[in-house]
């Protein structure tokens, strides 16, 4: 299969026969224990004065000091709050997978106690199933995209439930898909660009355009170096994945950085991908691409891609996979402290969430323990020791 032809369908059609759903390799397993993973909700926002505890501070680890939870956010008298002693660990804001596909309560919980405070959803259908999940106290706070923009005919519109009602076959067709989207409460636009095979060039411009029109952020999912030709020209805001097939060349990357282009590389699925032994793909040509981007001064954002979607062949863990991906941007050239930004600081930027991503009075109280200094070591983000959503602790299940 020549490369500038692979699609995520071809994959699909590739892998399919007789493969059973696949999960990225076991390495990415708990941080801690497996009863990390088995968590619950503790009760509601409290007082509590967390001492002797070294914060992440966007840039670097403080001295010791003490954070107060004053409820659900992030107060400044510890005065008669219950006081939780530190022991030097680090205490690090909520993370934020920027890419994540939602499926129950179940995914939400296993979240939290992996520390993923928000996540992003880029693909969650009916919009009741959206509602469902949201505003969930103690748990992942999410946002979603709904459903995407994809053609008829494309992988997406053939996963299970798709709605078929809501493809998008012409630029005609982007002011009511985008609308429809807006009405069922989505928070941005996500926009399948496939080459060959998918939605146009002029269709993707207009559903870039109308998304901005609504003041929603137009996210396009991109898999080959031509997909992320389409994505600059169409003027999307973040271009999720990068390229298994040809790597983002410098060139590409300066067009990246000069349009303001946000990157969520999800090296876990693309890792996943890489070893499935298809002829012409590699993950060498998205670890590359990560490098090239980062040279280049683009954002580059902690998404995992992580799903239980029959039909995908790669199912990075809800959780586990984002300390995964941590440990890929490193390998690809970020420093530790870059791929604590692209998981707490920077999506909250980038998605206008302006009340986490940090650890200061009046933010949410979105907070991770963990026992060392993932800025010496960013594997040290698995080893976590208590979680509080919105001021709730989440306890180990007895």
């Amino acid at each position: 299969m020549d490369n500038r032809e692979w699609t995520r369908r071809g994959l699909l059609k590739a892998t399919a026969a007789g493969a059973a759903l696949a999960s990225v390799p076991a390495a990415l397993g708990a941080p801690g224990t497996a009863a990390a993973a088995e968590r619950t909700t503790g009760g509601r926002p409290e007082r509590v004065a967390l001492t002797n505890v070294r914060v992440f501070d966007g840039r670097a680890l403080s001295a010791p000091r003490t954070v107060v939870i004053d409820g659900g956010v992030i107060g400044l008298s510890p005065f008669g709050a219950r006081t939780i002693d530190g022991k030097g660990a680090t205490l690090l804001p909520g993370l934020i997978d920027a890419h994540v596909h939602l499926e129950d309560v179940g995914t939400l919980e296993q979240l939290t106690g992996y520390g993923v405070t928000t996540a992003l959803d880029m693909a969650c259908w009916p919009p009741s199933l959206v509602d469902s999940l949201r505003h969930r106290p103690g748990l992942t706070d999410i946002r979603s995209a709904g459903v995407p923009a994809t053609a008829p005919g494309s992988t997406e519109s053939m996963l299970p439930g798709f709605p078929q009602s809501d493809l998008v076959d012409n630029p005609a067709q982007a002011p009511g898909f985008v609308a429809a989207r807006v009405a069922e409460g989505s928070d941005y636009i996500k926009i399948i660009v496939d080459v060959p095979g998918g939605l146009d060039q002029a269709t993707i411009n207009a559903l870039s355009a109308v998304a901005h029109a609504y003041g929603k952020l137009a996210n396009a999912h991109t898999v080959t170096s031509a997909a992320v030709d389409e994505a600059l020209l169409a003027g999307v805001d973040v271009i999720h994945h990068v390229p298994l097939d040809t790597a983002v060349t410098s060139a590409v990357a300066a067009r990246y950085a000069a349009g303001r282009r946000v990157s969520v590389p999800t090296l876990t699925v693309m890792e996943g991908f890489g070893a499935l032994g298809i002829p012409g793909l590699s993950y060498a040509a998205a670890r590359d691409s990560v490098i090239a981007l980062h040279k280049a001064g683009v954002r580059i954002l902690a998404g995992t891609d992580s799903n239980r979607k029959q039909g995908i062949p790669v199912q990075p863990a809800f959780g586990a996979g984002l300390h995964h991906e941590l440990e890929l941007l490193v390998a690809a050239g970020l420093s530790t402290v870059d791929a604590l930004r692209a998981t707490t600081v920077l999506p909250a930027q980038t998605f206008g969430l302006h009340d986490r991503g940090v650890i200061s009075p009046g933010r949410r109280a979105d907070l991770v323990l963990v026992d060392g200094d993932p800025v010496s070591d960013i594997r040290t983000t698995r080893n976590i020791q208590r979680v509080w959503a919105g001021g709730i602790e989440y306890a180990p299940v007895a």
